[in-house]
C-alpha cells in the first residue's frame, strides 16, 4: 500500500472512530430527534419529546407519599406550557396538572426546571405519568406507586462525590438491578464534589436514570453542595433548585432540612452544615442561628410524629473520630452535632440514625446518653459510593463493626416490615458486609 492510500485509510478510520464516539455521546439526542422526525412525517398527533426537552425526569419525595408525589424535569429552552399527565395503572382517565417553567443559571449554564406535585392520590396504588408541553408533545409513560404497603425496600447511598463518576454510576445501576422492588432511594449528602460545577450535577443526574423516573428520591444536603468553583462557600443554590423536597415552613432555610412520611416510617432529614453556613469564606449571608432554628423545628416535628418508626438522616456524623496518623491530636468522642442532636433523638425515641461525611462504613450499635444502651437509637455511618477518599480514622470505642477495606465502595438497603427494620450494607459487587435488625 503506497503512502497516499495508507494516509487515506488512516483518515477514514479516524473519521469512523470520531463518528462512533459522537454517536455514543449524543445517542439520546440523536435517537430522540429521529423519533420526532418520524412522528412529524407520519402525521402523529402526539410527538415524542426531544432529549433537550426531557432531561433528568425524576420523582422526589413529598410530605405524605401515600397521597402525593413531586415530579421534576429540565429542558434547554423555556417551555411555559409544561404539564404532567397521570392516571391509575390500567385506566384511561387522564388527569393533568400544570408544571413550573423556572430558569436557573449556574456556572455559566442555563436550564429550565419544571416541577409539580401530584396530590389527592390513593394510598398503595399504582399510577403512571408522563411529562410534556401543550397538546402535542409528550414523554413516555413512567411508573409511580404511592406508599402504603406494610413491607417495602429502600436503597441508601452514602457520599457519591467524585472526580470521575463512573464508579458511582455503576453502583446505582447494579444496586437497582439487584433490588427491583425498591420503593424509595436516599442520598446521604455530598452528592457532588463541587456544588457550583454544572458538569458534576449533569453527570450525577444522568447517573441515577436506572431509578429516577420510577422511584422517589430523598436527598440530604452535604457540605460539598455548598462549595464554589474556587472552593469557597455559598448557599446551596444548585441543590435547592434541583431537588424540590418538602418545605419546612422556614423561608430562610426552606428545604435545607425537612421531613416526610413513607408507609409507617417518619423520616427526618437534617442540615448539618453550620460550619459552611457561618464560615468566613462564605460570601453569602451567614447563618449562625441554623442549629438553633432547626432544633426548635425538630422538636416540633418529632412531637407531632404518629408513625411507628422514626429514621433520622444527617450528613455530618454525630460521632467524633481521631485521625489515624502520627501527631494527630483530635480525640474520639462526639462532635457539636452529636452533643446538640443526640439527646433529642433519645428524648423522642428515634429508632435509626444514618450519617455520612467520613467516607467509612461503621456500625456503632445502639447508643443512649452517649453510651452503649440497647434502648437507644441504632447509629450507622453509611460509607462511601464515589471515588473520593478521606483520611484513615481510628476506631471509636462504640464501633461494633468497621468495613475492613476503606478503598471499597458500598451501598445500603433497608427493608421496612410491620415489626422490624432490617438494615444491610453491601460492597458494590453485592457482597454483604453487615446486617442489623431493629424490632418493635
Amino acid at each position: 500500500m503506497n503512502k497516499s492510500k495508507l494516509l487515506k485509510t488512516i483518515i477514514a478510520i479516524a473519521a469512523l472512530v470520531v463518528l462512533v464516539i459522537v454517536g455514543y455521546v449524543y445517542k439520546d439526542a440523536i435517537q430522540s430527534r429521529i423519533a420526532r422526525t418520524a412522528a412529524v412525517v407520519s402525521g402523529q398527533e402526539i410527538k415524542p419529546l426531544l432529549d433537550s426537552e426531557s432531561r433528568y425526569i425524576r420523582q422526589i419525595v413529598a410530605q405524605d407519599n401515600s397521597t402525593s408525589r413531586t415530579i421534576m424535569w429540565q429542558s434547554d429552552n423555556s417551555e411555559s406550557d409544561a404539564i404532567i399527565e397521570y392516571r391509575q395503572d390500567g385506566t384511561d382517565t387522564i388527569q393533568t396538572i400544570n408544571a413550573t417553567d423556572k430558569v436557573f443559571t449556574d456556572d455559566g449554564s442555563t436550564t429550565y426546571i419544571h416541577e409539580a406535585t401530584l396530590t389527592g392520590l390513593t394510598p398503595k396504588t399504582k399510577y403512571e405519568y408522563r411529562v410534556g408541553y401543550g397538546s402535542d408533545r409528550r414523554s413516555d409513560w413512567y411508573s409511580l406507586e404511592t406508599a402504603g404497603a406494610s413491607v417495602y425496600d429502600v436503597l441508601i447511598y452514602p457520599d457519591s462525590q467524585s472526580g470521575d463518576y463512573s464508579q458511582w454510576e455503576e453502583i446505582v445501576k447494579d444496586s437497582a438491578h439487584r433490588n427491583p422492588r425498591t420503593a424509595l432511594y436516599i442520598s446521604m449528602g455530598d452528592l457532588v464534589d463541587n456544588g457550583e460545577q454544572d458538569y458534576q450535577w449533569r453527570t450525577w443526574l444522568n447517573s441515577i436514570r436506572p431509578l429516577s423516573a420510577n422511584v422517589p428520591l430523598a436527598t440530604t444536603l452535604g457540605n460539598h453542595e455548598m462549595y464554589t468553583l474556587d472552593w469557597k462557600m455559598r448557599e446551596p443554590y444548585a441543590y435547592l433548585n434541583y431537588f424540590a423536597v418538602p418545605p419546612n415552613g422556614n423561608e430562610i432555610f426552606n428545604r435545607r432540612y425537612y421531613s416526610y412520611d413513607f408507609g409507617d416510617v417518619h423520616y427526618v432529614v437534617l442540615d448539618t452544615q453550620l460550619y459552611e453556613s457561618n464560615h468566613e469564606d462564605n460570601h453569602d449571608t451567614h447563618h449562625p442561628d441554623l442549629y438553633d432554628v432547626q432544633i426548635q423545628w425538630l422538636r416540633q416535628d418529632l412531637a407531632a410524629n404518629i408513625k411507628k418508626w422514626t429514621v433520622v438522616l444527617m450528613h455530618r456524623d454525630p460521632f467524633q473520630y481521631a485521625f489515624d496518623r502520627p501527631g494527630a491530636s483530635r480525640d474520639v468522642g462526639f462532635n457539636e452535632e452529636g452533643v446538640l442532636f443526640m439527646p433529642i433523638f433519645d428524648e423522642f425515641n428515634v429508632d435509626l440514625v444514618l450519617s455520612a461525611h467520613l467516607h467509612s462504613y461503621r456500625n456503632r450499635g445502639h447508643v443512649r446518653n452517649f453510651d452503649r444502651d440497647a434502648s437507644g437509637p441504632l447509629y450507622i455511618l453509611t460509607g462511601i459510593a464515589g471515588d473520593a477518599r478521606r483520611p484513615k480514622w481510628k476506631e471509636h470505642p462504640l464501633d461494633v463493626y468497621v468495613a475492613p477495606d476503606r478503598d471499597k465502595n458500598n451501598y445500603m438497603t433497608m427493608t421496612v416490615t410491620p415489626n422490624k427494620l432490617i438494615v444491610k450494607a453491601f460492597l458494590s459487587d453485592g457482597t454483604q458486609l453487615d446486617e442489623s435488625v431493629i424490632e418493635k
